[in-house]
């Protein structure tokens, strides 16, 4: 059945979306072989007959659910490491429903159902926040985990592997289509309410200004410079240390923008490997490289209309960088595999953590993108001089983890030595740190007030130090001499968080790094871990 003809109470919205996506789909070749059950109605790229010869290993992942979800959460956890969105109550809670159901769906063969499934996991992801370029390198990390369930003797053919890989790209299409729409329409119902909010505060006393929270003077400057630069459709550069919100400040340039429920991407450039930021940018063409089986929109043509952030863009190969500046200029792509341009409408913002001429002279940004950039810089204060905020981001951060985490006992306020050690320590990593404590507060503290000893040993330490510091200026020279962090501290680091994700398993760490038991064994004594 089309998933047009979708009947039921409740059904009609998601069916409705199912056949817009099948219907965005490019057409079949007429002129490819049919084979004897017809052609591949499944989205354009699933024959009927590939998905019955997948009911085996469909059986063998939902035997093993368990299994691919432990390792697939293992995989999450090495690659996303502290920037990962979801806990891990959220992932299994999430995903091994949505995927028990999934399985299930595909083994009675109502591709209906599946698609309806697949749709309501994208909106639960958009509400969650869970950055789209997150899903998309989770849901190749599941596909390397169900791999593991696979049958070992003998192993499936290539073919079911292709089909498999046929499914991946069905799935990330409804999740897709869905993800965004469900973006636009809470941004929508966001953008209404924060104008509301806006009408009834002066512009010198606001405190909020589309989810970024302060009212130091800075911010207050930073709102103003947002307002203006969100009346026009120009390139934007985002200046900003790691963790000061540079995301948000994208968002709300973009929600003050003519067409504020327009599509908003972002890419974390650092995320993906600069081999692949090409083909994620432009998109690409079926055929175009190992492993394209279909043909890929790319992410400025799926921002079309709106907004495509690209963070960290000092950390794209310069030859990428060319090309991006090309696609700005000319306002046309050209898909990886394809011979013709194709025209976008896509206003770019971007964002570095570092100093953009620096970077210039360094090479990691071309200069001639900084000349494009440069016409409307926006910069982002660390948290170190606006500590006069952090009350107002601790209330902010309170509110919204009660929302959040739901928990047992709903935290009503922090004590004042809490509040003290917080605005005497310096915030290297800014409000995505301060974030990151408030949560640790409540996941460990017991009481309705957060108090100095739920805080990171960090935040802590520094009330008492700042005390011995005084009285020994030496003790503050050697903390000031604390030497950079090295390569081979970042791999014992990598090493110690693939071990704990295997429960000290030596033989499944060495699998998830890649790389043999002998060498494992060698970097652990290195280490001394």
């Amino acid at each position: 059945m089309p998933p047009s003809e979708a009947t039921g109470t409740g059904r009609e919205k998601d069916a409705n979306i199912i056949e817009l996506v099948a219907q965005r789909q490019p057409k079949r070749d007429e002129n490819r072989a049919r084979p004897p059950k017809g052609g591949p109605r499944h989205y354009h790229l699933l024959w009927d007959e590939e998905l019955e010869a997948l009911r085996p290993v469909l059986n063998r992942v939902l035997e093993r659910l368990g299994e691919v979800v432990e390792h697939w959460y293992q995989l999450y956890v090495l690659h996303f490491g502290d920037k990962r969105s979801l806990s891990e109550r959220e992932f299994r809670d999430l995903f091994h429903d949505a995927l028990s159901r999934n399985t299930r769906d595909l083994l009675d063969g109502d591709m209906d159902r599946y698609a309806i499934d697949t749709i309501r996991t994208g909106e639960l992801l958009c509400d969650r926040n869970v950055p789209f370029a997150e899903i998309v390198a989770s849901l190749h990390l599941y596909e390397e985990s169900a791999y593991t369930a696979f049958p070992k003797d003998p192993p499936p053919p290539l073919e079911i592997y292709t089909a498999f890989d046929k499914l991946s790209h069905i799935r990330m299409i409804l999740l897709a289509d869905a993800y965004f729409r469900s973006s636009s329409a809470s941004a929508g119902a966001r953008i209404q309410a924060l104008e509301r909010q806006a009408t009834l505060v002066a512009r010198e006393e606001r405190t909020t200004f589309h989810g970024l929270v302060g009212a130091n003077p800075g911010m207050r400057r930073l709102y103003d410079r947002i307002e203006a630069a969100g009346g026009t459709r120009g390139t934007i550069l985002i200046v900003g240390e790691s963790g000061t919100g540079k995301e948000l400040v994208a968002r709300a340039i973009h929600e003050r923008g003519a067409v504020p429920t327009a599509p908003f991407v972002a890419l974390n450039c650092a995320a993906i490997p600069k081999d692949l930021i090409e083909s994620e940018l432009f998109g690409y063409r079926k055929g175009a490289f190992s492993g394209a089986n279909a043909d890929y929109l790319g992410l400025f043509r799926a921002a079309e209309g709106g907004t495509l952030f690209l963070d960290e863009v000092t950390e794209m190969a310069p030859e990428t960088q060319s090309k991006l500046l090309r696609a700005v200029q000319e306002r046309s792509v050209r898909p990886v595999g394809s011979t013709r341009e194709m025209p976008v409408n896509v206003r770019l913002i971007a964002s570095t953590n570092r100093d953009p001429e620096e970077a210039v002279r360094a090479g990691s940004l071309r200069q001639d993108l900084y000349y494009r950039l440069q016409a409307g810089v926006l910069s982002v204060p660390p948290l170190r001089e606006r500590s006069d905020d952090i009350p107002l981001l601790v209330e902010h951060f309170i509110e919204f983890f009660n929302e959040k985490l739901q928990p047992r006992i709903a935290v009503r306020g922090i004590g004042e030595d809490a509040i003290a050690a917080m605005a005497e320590y310096p915030w290297p990593g800014n409000v995505r740190e301060l974030s990151n404590s408030i949560e640790g507060a409540f996941t460990f503290g017991r009481s309705p007030m957060i108090q100095l000893r739920d805080l990171p040993t960090g935040v802590v330490g520094s009330r008492t130090g700042r005390s011995r510091q005084s009285s020994d200026g030496a003790s503050q020279e050697a903390a000031c001499a604390m030497p950079i962090g090295s390569f081979a501290e970042a791999e014992r680091e990598i090493i110690a968080r693939a071990l704990k994700s295997t429960d000290g398993n030596k033989v499944a760490a060495a699998a998830l790094l890649r790389i043999s038991r002998k060498k494992l064994y060698a970097k652990i004594a290195k280490y001394g871990i």
